[in-house]
């Protein structure tokens, strides 16, 4: 490899050696990359965690020295990325415009650089990746880095990439080196990043001192209630079963829930092969109520929330065409009405986390219908741990 500056002249570069050791390459006592680390999120999400949290607020400088600066002068977000971290930008739209009372719009890389975006005054760009070298999230960047955004943020998981190196806001997840092709503690870390650049937009604006104090001490206790969520692993194993001979489904969810069935949908087919598609809860009278039948498993996702509700009606429509329901649903909620459905609980869960623990059943999930399926669960056909050609 030959290297040259700008001017051409050739120059020597200090090499530098990436830290993945034999140990991390290692599947330890776990049969697949991907169950190791699933079950690595709550040492991932802590170490994402480490070192950026004050007592009742949240540190901006590690967004980098410019961040605070930058942060206050914020009035809109726009966000890019792809796949799975699309996914975690469509979370933090959620949580950007609830709490931190800033609009947030959320695009596909790959759609964003071919239009031409219109960027209103003290707008921050967010380009999110696991990889931080995604062909088309890349591009997206540079064409960003061309318009009038007040700030350019990269939220990623490798520190050496090309979308670290240019970007002017740098955020690293934790996650730590994932062999996996389907992503989960990538997933998880993205979101806990970006519930961290929702404080950070907020902590001097919309937000309370007494909502900064709890939010923190919510994401303080989010590790060990992760660990909580795992030890459903068993009993998402034997409902597995319900999909071995299945080959579509849908996922529900409402509100900042729809994503993560998004999330839980992708995660399925993605080691499966089992078509599966997401939709708003919703959204069911509006056509995907006549996929519904005996043979099509509906997987739900009801928190305890103001929207729990009109879930549950949603999903009386659903048993009342005769689908399978499998819900994973807070402790607190009664089922009476659906006396067919397989009920997985989750234990009571803060609102602004919850999202993040959600995400965990479904992960399960998927890994354990692939194992049934007798699918390449960390390679899975057609696919690549990092998309660098469009």
């Amino acid at each position: 490899m030959h290297i040259y500056d700008q001017t051409g002249k050739k120059v020597e570069r200090k090499e530098q050696i990436l830290n993945a050791t034999q140990d991390l390459m290692d599947k330890g006592k776990y049969r697949h990359f991907m169950a190791k680390e699933i079950f690595s999120q709550p040492e991932a999400v802590a170490a994402t965690l480490a070192g950026r949290l004050g007592r009742a607020n949240v540190l901006p400088a590690m967004f980098g020295h410019q961040a605070e600066k930058i942060l206050n002068q914020v009035q809109g977000v726009h966000m890019v990325a792809c796949g799975t971290s699309y996914h975690a930008a469509l979370v933090a739209r959620y949580w950007i415009e609830r709490y931190a009372r800033v609009p947030c719009q959320v695009e596909i890389a790959s759609e964003y650089r071919y239009r031409q975006p219109v960027v209103k005054e003290n707008t921050l760009f967010v380009a999110i990746s696991q990889s931080g070298e995604t062909a088309d999230t890349l591009a997206a960047l540079r064409l960003a880095r061309e318009l009038p955004y007040c700030g350019y943020l990269t939220v990623c998981n490798v520190a050496e990439s090309a979308m670290v190196r240019e970007a002017q806001l740098i955020l690293l997840t934790l996650a730590g080196l994932e062999v996996g092709v389907a992503s989960t503690k990538a997933f998880t870390t993205q979101l806990v990043g970006l519930l961290l650049l929702m404080l950070s937009l907020g902590q001097n604006k919309a937000l309370t001192p007494q909502q900064m104090e709890s939010f923190v001490n919510q994401l303080e206790g989010l590790p060990e209630q992760l660990g909580e969520v795992l030890a459903l692993d068993k009993q998402i194993s034997k409902v597995a079963k319900l999909f071995e001979d299945k080959q579509h489904t849908l996922f529900l969810g409402r509100g900042i829930f729809y994503p993560i069935a998004l999330e839980g949908a992708l995660k399925l087919k993605e080691i499966s092969y089992v078509h599966a598609e997401g939709y708003p809860a919703g959204e069911l009278k509006h056509g995907p109520l006549a996929l519904v039948d005996k043979n099509m498993p509906v997987v739900a996702l009801v928190p305890f929330d103001e929207l729990t509700e009109k879930v549950v009606s949603n999903l009386q429509e659903v048993a009342a065409r005769g689908g399978q329901l499998i819900i994973f649903a807070d402790e607190r909620i009664d089922f009476s009405s659906l006396p067919q459905a397989t009920i997985i609980r989750l234990p009571a869960i803060n609102e602004i986390t919850a999202p993040i623990l959600y995400t965990i059943p479904l992960q399960l999930l998927a890994y354990h219908v692939a194992v049934l399926k007798g699918t390449d669960v960390d390679q899975p056909r057609n696919l690549a741990k990092s998309v660098t050609v469009e």
